[in-house]
């Protein structure tokens, strides 16, 4: 029986081009990747879209087929709006607009659910207007209540994503959002390491270790202090060893995922060199 990592190897789709990210699968599978974070999208699970239930049922199909595990982002980048990136969001001036993004979440946790997915990873948004910080947090609360009930019932753990640039961007921030919200059990940390260099949280281990229970999905992507590049693994400075072995330590045993949207015209060339860099990296926590 061969050893597996405590820690799943994973991709996300938004980092695949030029092939239908459903094809891509078998290939990553050969590769070792044994996680997949999937963003719905124009063509890829559109909540909007006809037909949902017969894509939930290929992917599934296929994700079990190859022992894949799967997250749900959503992320994309223009399926609620073709002309502002990210648009509508949970902290949008405009109540209809930010029930937009609401009702986008609620149908995601419901495919989470329907195709076997281990949480939906959110964010905040960018603050665009003039409004004051509590007003943010305002929006942000009242957003989040109907999405964590619908993810209470459903059984869907939310992964919360701190994202530089956005209204909640620093550990800090998610912190104090968890305690401004009735439903934080159903609350855990969606955690880019990339983000970390990136805002200047160092020393990045300690800021981490006391989150490691929180912990329900892990974006990986390589950066260099104060740029939102998601460079891949090795071309920026974030200390994978040690991070790998506090995450480790804390027991997490979700995926991996390697988030590298620039990469998407060598997708595979660059899901080929990270399963190396992976699988070395992973080696100390394989077990037997």
């Amino acid at each position: 029986m061969p050893l597996m990592p405590l820690m799943l190897p994973g991709y996300s789709t938004n980092s695949i081009g030029d092939i239908p990210p459903l094809d891509a699968v078998p290939q990553l599978a050969d590769l070792g990747y044994r996680s997949l974070a999937i963003t719905p999208d124009h063509g890829l699970l559109d909540p909007f879209a006809p037909g949902l239930a017969a894509d939930i049922d290929r992917w599934r199909a296929i994700l079990d087929r190859h022992g894949m595990a799967r997250v749900i982002e959503t992320g994309a980048r223009h399926l609620l709006d073709r002309k502002r990136k990210h648009e509508p969001t949970l902290v949008s001036p405009d109540p209809l607009a930010r029930k937009r993004r609401v009702d986008f979440l609620l149908a995601a946790i419901d495919i989470a659910a329907d195709i076997g997915a281990a949480c939906v990873s959110l964010w905040s948004g960018v603050g665009r207007d003039a409004a004051d910080d509590e007003t943010f947090w305002n929006r942000l609360t009242a957003g989040l209540g109907p999405v964590l009930e619908r993810a209470a019932e459903r059984g869907v753990m939310i992964g919360f994503e701190p994202e530089p640039g956005m209204v909640i961007d620093s550990l800090a921030r998610y912190s104090a959002l968890q305690e401004r919200l009735a439903w934080p059990e159903w609350l855990g940390l969606s955690l880019d390491l990339g983000h970390l260099e990136c805002m200047g949280e160092w020393p990045l281990v300690s800021e981490v270790r006391p989150r490691v229970a929180q912990l329900v999905n892990v974006h990986l992507d390589d950066s260099l202090a104060c740029r939102h590049d998601h460079l891949p693994l090795g071309d920026g400075d974030v200390d994978f060893p040690s991070l790998f072995a506090m995450l480790a330590a804390g027991g997490y045993a979700g995926g991996l995922h390697l988030e590298l949207p620039r990469q998407r015209h060598r997708w595979l060339d660059t899901a080929r060199e990270s399963a190396v860099q992976l699988d070395r990296l992973l080696a100390p926590y394989r077990s037997p």
